[in-house]
C-alpha cells in the first residue's frame, strides 16, 4: 500500500469510526454508566472487536459468511439477539444516582475484573455484526494492492482503523461522561437509561433486517 492509497484510507476510516452505530452506542452507555476512565474499556473492545473482523475477512471466513445465506443469518440473527439483550438490560437498569465508585482492594481485582467485562463486551459487539464483515468485504478490496504483500496491508488496515475509532470512541465517552457529572436526580437516571436501552434495540433490529447486497 503506497503512501497515496494510505491517506485515502486514512480519510475514510474517519468516516468509518464517526458514523453512528451500535460502537458509538456502546461508548455512550459506557461513558454514561462508568465515566471515562473505565467507560473508555468498552473502547478498547470494540477495537479487537474490528482487527477480529479484519482477521476474518483477511483468512476468507467474510466470504463464506457473505456467500452462505444460512452462515450470513445465523450470525446476523445472533448479533442482533446481543444488542437487543444489552438494550433490555440497560432500560431495566436500577435509576441509581451516579456517584464516584469506591476505591479498588489491595489486589486491584474488582476493577480490573469489571474492565474485563466491558472489553468483552465491546468485543462481542464488533465481532458479531456481519454487517461489518460485509463493509469490510466491500471496502478493503479498494485499498488492497494485489502485487504486494496482503498480510502486511492487513495489518495497517487493521491499525489505522484502530487507531481512528480510538480517538472518535474516546470523544464519545467522554462526551457522555461530562453529562453523567450532571445526572443526580433518579428520574434523570432512568430517562438515560432508557434512551440507551431503547438506542441498543433499535440497534439490533436494524441488524436483523439488514439484507446482504445481491
Amino acid at each position: 500500500m503506497d503512501w497515496s492509497t494510505w491517506l485515502a484510507f486514512f480519510a475514510a476510516s474517519w468516516a468509518i469510526s464517526l458514523s453512528p452505530g451500535a460502537g458509538a452506542v456502546a461508548a455512550m452507555s459506557a461513558g454514561l454508566s462508568h465515566g471515562f476512565m473505565r467507560g473508555y474499556a468498552m473502547t478498547l473492545g470494540l477495537v479487537l472487536g474490528i482487527w477480529t473482523q479484519i482477521l476474518v475477512v483477511g483468512l476468507g471466513l467474510g466470504a463464506l459468511i457473505a456467500a452462505s445465506s444460512l452462515g450470513f443469518t445465523l450470525v446476523k440473527w445472533a448479533g442482533a439477539a446481543y444488542l437487543i439483550w444489552l438494550g433490555i438490560q440497560q432500560w431495566r437498569a436500577p435509576a441509581k444516582p451516579m456517584v464516584a465508585e469506591a476505591a479498588p482492594d489491595a489486589s486491584g481485582a474488582g476493577v480490573r475484573t469489571r474492565r474485563r467485562e466491558l472489553v468483552l463486551r465491546g468485543w462481542m459487539i464488533n465481532t458479531v455484526n456481519p454487517k461489518g464483515t460485509v463493509f469490510l468485504l466491500a471496502v478493503v478490496p479498494q485499498f488492497l494492492e494485489l502485487a504486494q504483500p496482503l498480510a502486511l496491508q492487513y495489518g495497517v488496515i487493521a491499525l489505522t482503523l484502530g487507531f481512528t475509532d480510538l480517538v472518535v470512541m474516546a470523544g464519545y465517552t467522554a462526551l457522555a461522561a461530562r453529562v453523567l457529572r450532571s445526572l443526580r436526580e433518579v428520574h434523570h437516571i432512568r430517562v438515560m437509561n432508557r434512551v440507551f436501552g431503547s438506542l441498543f434495540v433499535g440497534a439490533g433490529a436494524l441488524l436483523a433486517t439488514f439484507k446482504r447486497a445481491a
